[in-house]
């Protein structure tokens, strides 16, 4: 997985990216004043919405591509902090992206969660393990909203992949569904080439 998502940073294969950030979390989320995890962040415009609310965003991001791209295409001043994983801080917003594997980020005490595009990201075999160390990254009462999709995977495949409800309550029994509804209009451009007509998004709170 490590490998292919660099790859396709690369070759900017990222048809997953909305540029507008994500309608679901305008929506949906509801804190500030807490530090926001945002795993697998890549250049979303999610992380500016998430700090306008008044919270301070930590994005964590494999690709350093997609992390100086977020700051430049943003016009946005950052130092680059070096330590475990080269951390880019934004000179003027409460924003910053720590480069490198997931998995070797090991800050807890995170208030508060926003997963788009990790979870569905990771390959059924690898979800136990994300969402063991997810948990260990957050405080107890940390806020959370996670969004998923749930589509026909006889007819396209992952990433991102199709999660049931099932399997996300057997990780976080906590989350309830809020939202459902079909979003295959915003969906990666494969899935429809590959005929796929229903794409639902969860949203989880």
């Amino acid at each position: 997985m490590t490998e292919s998502w660099l790859e396709r940073w690369r070759e900017g294969r990222i048809g997953w990216h909305e540029e507008g950030g994500n309608a679901s979390l305008r929506k949906h989320w509801r804190a500030e004043g807490r530090r926001v995890l945002v795993p697998m962040c890549g250049k979303t415009v999610d992380m500016l919405w998430l700090e306008e609310q008044g919270n301070t965003v930590v994005g964590v991001e494999l690709s350093d591509i997609a992390a100086r791209a977020f700051f430049e295409e943003n016009d946005l001043g950052y130092t680059i902090r070096e330590g475990r994983l080269p951390a880019y801080v934004a000179e003027e917003r409460n924003i910053t992206i720590y480069c490198g594997d997931l998995f070797d980020f090991d800050e807890p005490g995170h208030t508060g969660w926003y997963d788009r595009g990790a979870f569905v990201a990771t390959p059924a075999e690898q979800r136990p393990a994300y969402a063991k160390h997810i948990d260990a990254l957050l405080a107890p009462d940390a806020y959370r909203l996670l969004i998923t999709l749930e589509y026909d995977a006889d007819i396209a495949t992952g990433p991102p992949f199709s999660i049931s409800g099932q399997e996300i309550r057997r990780y976080w029994p906590e989350l309830q569904e809020i939202e459902r509804y079909d979003d295959i209009a915003n969906g990666p451009p494969k899935f429809r080439d590959a005929g796929l007509k229903e794409m639902f998004e969860s949203i989880w709170r």
